[in-house]
């Protein structure tokens, strides 16, 4: 039996900060204590002594490139850097090439991750306007959800059919998660600036092209929806202080019907930021005002937004370079979306156990994930140690990414990650990779 004993740790789980030991017998938690003596002479013991031990974050929308866009990033290089930021398991999207719209090629994006992942892994089913047939075939048991574009996206992923959206949110009982922007009002903005400056836009306009508006229109419509045919929805990137008006924290989260996300790149930056990141900060839905930022702080503290989350979508730099119409969207974050939390709790914005609850728990339970996102007897052992007083710079030296750069260069956090396991095994230590890979594909509870 494989057995790793952390020792004097601050165990964040469920609300609450105590200073204990954790046992670790293979793949699982084996006991939770004050003070646990090692059980054998090779149990492998870590001092994490004035370090919090915290579930490894479960990341539930990422963008990793595998298949078609692998330049960009691939589920090995991705993951990678995943569990070097704390983050154990991941849900990727399905907007790779070729689109994830069939059970094959569903399936294939699997097969990929049990040979290469360092996480742990499940892929959204994508639908269009014309694929319903599969998207009913999905397994809820080992699929995370259904994943709808109600804003522009790669190849043919945009869902603008009302008929078929209201055929989808009826048919399925598995969770629609939806990317929510009117594709109509965001067309018509950007009509006005090309008119203007043609494609060489100023990025300072791009949350005025993907406005407000465009946000709000699209995510009351698919709660709308959601309402009428009793779908289970999640909304991914919530990036407006009027759409959290949306949401309610009135009820138990495991009681809601409709849930949402917000990301790391909108708590963090603003459209004040454009006029020294340009276009690495260019994302769909766009980083808005100093008062959207201000209203997703307050609505992710209040419960109405319940998951932080990365939507990590790595670019090239060449390709980030591009004149405004035809630089894509996204950026890398998984390396850097904990210790980003982090910083917000040195700065006062949120508590450690407020982190774990939006990174760790609630993921697990608004998707159901069997045994994981808590530190409990009998769960997956997938921890993070994180030192918080232990400052460090990030550079194109310690960026993990395979597109080599990340929109926190130069960024000087306080905390770093020390240590990450996934099942039982120790795939990050000291700042390295140990080259491990126990990673599983999630299973769920439904």
């Amino acid at each position: 039996m494989k057995t790793i004993l952390i020792k004097n740790a601050k165990i964040v789980n469920e609300g609450t900060i105590f200073e204990g030991d954790v046992l670790i017998e293979n793949e699982f938690i084996a006991e939770i204590a004050q003070n646990i003596s090692p059980k054998s002479s090779d149990c492998k013991i870590i001092d994490a002594e004035g370090n919090y031990l915290i579930p490894g974050a479960i990341d539930d929308q990422v963008h990793f490139r595998e298949p078609g866009l692998t330049h960009k990033g691939d589920i090995a290089s991705e993951s990678r850097a995943a569990v070097a930021g704390g983050i154990t398991s991941f849900i990727e999207q399905p907007n790779t090439v070729p689109n994830a719209v069939t059970q094959e090629l569903l399936e294939q994006k699997y097969q990929i991750a049990a040979e290469t992942s360092f996480a742990n892994y499940s892929f959204m089913m994508g639908a269009t306007n014309d694929n319903l047939e599969e998207v009913l075939k999905t397994n809820p048991k080992n699929v995370a959800g259904i994943k709808i574009f109600l804003g522009s996206s790669t190849g043919n992923m945009l869902v603008d059919n009302e008929a078929v959206l209201e055929k989808i949110f009826s048919s399925t009982k598995m969770l629609i998660a939806v990317h929510c922007e009117d594709e109509a009002t965001i067309k018509s903005n950007l009509e006005k600036y090309k008119a203007e400056y043609g494609d060489n836009i100023p990025m300072e306009f791009h949350h005025l092209i993907r406005s407000e508006e465009a946000c709000y229109l699209s995510s009351s419509k698919a709660i709308a929806l959601a309402k009428k045919t009793g779908a289970r929805l999640h909304i991914f990137h919530v990036s407006t202080a009027k759409e959290t008006e949306l949401f309610t924290n009135k009820i138990p989260l495991e009681d809601k019907q409709i849930t949402a996300e917000v990301c790391v790149h909108h708590l963090w930056f603003t459209n004040e930021d454009y006029a020294t990141k340009g276009t690495l900060i260019k994302w769909n839905p766009a980083v808005k005002t100093q008062k959207d930022k201000d209203g997703l702080w307050k609505a992710l503290l209040d419960d109405r937004i319940d998951v932080i989350a990365t939507d990590h979508a790595p670019h090239t730099l060449e390709e980030k370079k591009n004149p405004y119409t035809s630089a894509p969207s996204g950026g890398p974050l998984v390396q850097h979306a904990v210790v980003a939390m982090f910083q917000a709790f040195h700065q006062g914005k949120i508590s450690v156990e407020k982190i774990v609850e939006k990174m760790a728990h609630n993921p697990a339970k608004i998707f159901k994930i069997d045994r994981r996102g808590f530190i409990k007897k009998g769960f997956y052992a997938d921890l993070a140690i994180v030192n918080p007083g232990m400052p460090w710079r990030v550079n194109k030296q310690n960026i993990l990414y395979k597109c080599g750069w990340s929109p926190f260069e130069d960024v000087t956090f306080t905390s770093r990650i020390t240590h990450t396991f996934v099942n039982g095994e120790l795939v990050y230590q000291h700042f390295k990779n140990t080259g491990a890979r126990p990673a599983k594909r999630l299973e769920f509870n439904r």
